[in-house]
């Protein structure tokens, strides 16, 4: 079983914890990489608005008298101003409000995930803190947090629970987010280079992905 080393807030060590093997040790290979890649796909499409619109013809001002007369005027037949044909007229087959969202199986959705924290054991790209909690909220506390363990980078911090002074704490630091550890994602993950979890983060995680 991996083996981690466990923290305090103020980077000194005060224990050490094993991971689940089932979780946070699972090999990685090309199929994965590519089921993570799936994965990350699917959020993204998720978060796209797709409110983007074109008009047809039936949706475009005008046009409703024939502009010039069948035959006789040596010009090509025309029924109205509105034919995509004609400048200002309707757009064929253009775009049109919708959704991009897609689902993938459980299963998958959960492999990714384990692939993606066992690759950050690995790299020794993942913190263990024994608690995570402000007694208010104070940007000042997280900024010295991070300095305690010297990052520099993007970090996502997960607790067992949303916590809103955690929260707000971070909310104006640039590159850290906080999230519940039943918030947790695949591109969250791999957006940040440090991974900073709870000790019932962890012991979250293990219940509801074991």
């Amino acid at each position: 079983m991996p083996k981690v080393s466990v923290y305090n807030m103020t980077n000194e060590k005060v224990g050490d914890l094993e991971l689940s093997e089932e979780i946070f040790n699972v090999e990685m290979n090309e199929k994965r990489a590519g089921l993570i890649h799936q994965v990350v796909v699917m959020q993204l499409a998720s978060r796209r608005l797709g409110t983007h619109a074109t008009k047809t013809r039936s949706m475009v001002r005008g046009g409703g008298r024939k502009p010039w007369r069948q035959k006789g005027t040596g010009r090509a037949r025309a029924g109205s101003r509105r034919s995509p044909l004609w400048r200002s007229g309707g757009t064929v087959f253009g775009p049109h409000p919708r959704s991009y969202a897609f689902t993938m199986p459980r299963k998958q959705r959960r492999l990714a995930l384990k692939c993606v924290l066992s690759d950050k054991v690995k790299n020794g790209d993942l913190i263990v803190l024994d608690k995570l909690d402000f007694d208010t909220p104070k940007t000042k506390q997280f900024v010295k947090l991070l300095n305690d363990f010297n990052i520099e980078k993007k970090a996502l911090f997960i607790t067992s629970e949303p916590k809103e002074n955690v929260q707000r704490s971070a909310n104006n630091i640039q590159g850290v987010k906080t999230i519940g550890a039943l918030g947790l994602n695949v591109y969250d993950m791999l957006n940040h280079d440090k991974l900073f979890l709870t000790k019932d983060a962890v012991a979250k995680i293990e219940e509801v992905f074991a």
